[in-house]
């Protein structure tokens, strides 16, 4: 029953991108990359809620939860200031430009090569997003059947490569409010279930020791580590491709405010919810890591909720639950997928071919869906762990564009300079993704690198502009 649940859940997902796709709602440009500019508020909520609540908020919370506690909420929490401060300062102006991608937004900013530096960092980055996806739905998965890993990856990227193909944009925003609805009712089945199991509340309490109830940090998450994930982590809630497609789908400015706002109270109690859940699996299954002794013991902490699935909830519910849990991961996949494709479509290759049509676009993106899926699976059949996954592509993205595009909205105040930006992106981005693979070969062996990257795009933002500015090396260019 549970493994027919999750077909059916399969299959309604597809049609849905079928059911678009026959009628024509994704065959233009505004249609497939922005649902027509047509979302309301309840929509473009329900599918920035969708997107951030993914594999990192519910595999890996709930293996953040039965690590650290409480302390485990910042991953989500971070993500509500960030959506708290773009709802107050940002989301008028990003859909106040009507574009289509982040990067066309950075052109608007700083030129066009600014914009083609910020597009391809950000599909370098985001591909990792993509496979952290997949890698959370082939866990979920192993609990109904005897295939092995990869094959399941293989299957769920196939899913949601083929819906999203179909109906681009129209689609994912309606399908991520009904997973997202999914999703909701899945987290507290499971959370009324092991708590039950456990005993109640008052039982969780006295079975854990008191720092995982201690909060803003504890032992295990100190304040250094709540700065970078608020810097590395946030920072992409305010400036995120994936956030703004969602904000250029509203149907007008005031709908892209209060979708932000209510996106990012809506993550407060979610949050906990998820946190908790791996909180009762510690107490349930405290021997996770024994069980796996190939992987580290973070990475075995994120087979915590396949391994409440698989052991506490009756037949039928398992297979609901983990039809929310692969709601939360497609819904974040097909965002990721869909926003990078079309960065790669409009944003790179149509500086190749300038003169392409509407109809050429639309194949060169669906085409880009297949590839960047593609790729992205084979990452993933590398990769093992998902939070480490995410907090790479987080580093090297906010490394690069953060600063310089809400630096970009204040240009003139603050004096930066297209100059300045390029080698921001670049150098910032670099820096990150250099440090990362040095110290992943070896070559690198020292702690608290991760703000480097960071710090690096400050700098050459605005001591290249200002040198530049100075100096007359570099004529300022508008996009």
């Amino acid at each position: 029953m549970d493994l027919a649940i999750i077909i059916l859940y399969f299959a309604v997902m597809v049609a849905i991108g079928a059911y678009v796709y026959r009628k024509r709602q994704a065959s233009s440009n505004d249609g497939f990359f922005v649902a027509n500019r047509s979302g309301t508020t309840l929509l473009i909520a329900g599918s920035l809620c969708a997107t951030f609540i993914g594999s990192s908020v519910v595999v890996g919370m709930v293996g953040r939860g039965y690590r650290m506690g409480f302390s485990g909420a910042w991953w989500l929490l971070v993500g509500t200031i960030g959506l708290l401060i773009l709802g107050f300062f940002f989301a008028r102006k990003v859909r106040r430009f009507g574009l289509y991608t982040l990067p066309e937004l950075v052109e608007g900013q700083f030129g066009s090569k600014a914009g083609l530096a910020a597009s391809v960092l950000i599909v370098v980055a985001w591909i990792a997003i993509i496979a952290a996806q997949i890698i959370a739905a082939g866990k979920v998965l192993t609990v109904f059947t005897s295939l092995d890993l990869s094959q399941l990856m293989t299957i769920s990227a196939f899913i949601f490569v083929l819906y999203t193909v179909l109906g681009g944009q129209y689609s994912v925003i309606r399908t991520d409010l009904v997973q997202f609805g999914i999703l909701i009712v899945g987290i507290l089945v499971t959370l009324g279930f092991v708590v039950d199991r456990v005993g109640g509340v008052g039982e969780l309490a006295s079975s854990l020791p008191s720092e995982h109830f201690s909060l803003p940090v504890s032992s295990s998450f100190g304040w250094y580590e709540l700065l970078v994930l608020l810097i590395l982590t946030g920072s992409t809630y305010v400036v995120g491709p994936d956030m703004y497609s969602r904000l250029f789908c509203a149907r007008d400015e005031a709908v892209a405010r209060k979708s932000a706002f209510y996106a990012g109270l809506i993550a407060i109690p979610v949050a906990f919810i998820i946190v908790l859940i791996g909180m009762a699996a510690l107490v349930l299954f405290p021997d996770i890591h024994a069980q796996h002794p190939e992987l580290s013991y973070a990475q075995a902490s994120e087979l915590a909720y396949p391994t409440v699935i698989e052991n506490v909830l009756p037949v039928g519910v398992a297979g609901l639950v983990a039809a929310a849990l692969l709601a939360a991961i497609m819904s974040s996949a097909d965002t990721v997928l869909l926003t990078t494709s079309t960065i790669l479509t409009q944003d790179i290759y149509k500086r190749i071919s300038p003169n392409m049509t509407e109809r050429t676009s639309l194949i060169i993106t669906r085409l880009g869906v297949i590839v960047i899926g593609a790729i992205a699976l084979v990452i993933a059949w590398q990769r093992p762990g998902i939070i480490s996954s995410l907090l790479l592509a987080y580093t090297i993205f906010t490394s690069g564009i953060v600063v310089p595009v809400i630096a970009g909205f204040y240009r003139d105040k603050l004096k930066v300079n297209s100059a300045g930006a390029i080698a921001a992106i670049i150098g910032g981005g670099g820096t990150a993704l250099a440090i990362n693979r040095l110290t992943a070969a070896g070559w690198l062996n020292v702690d608290k690198l991760e703000l480097v990257g960071f710090g690096v795009c400050i700098i050459l933002l605005f001591g290249v502009s200002w040198i530049t500015a100075k100096t007359g090396l570099f004529s300022q260019q508008r996009g």
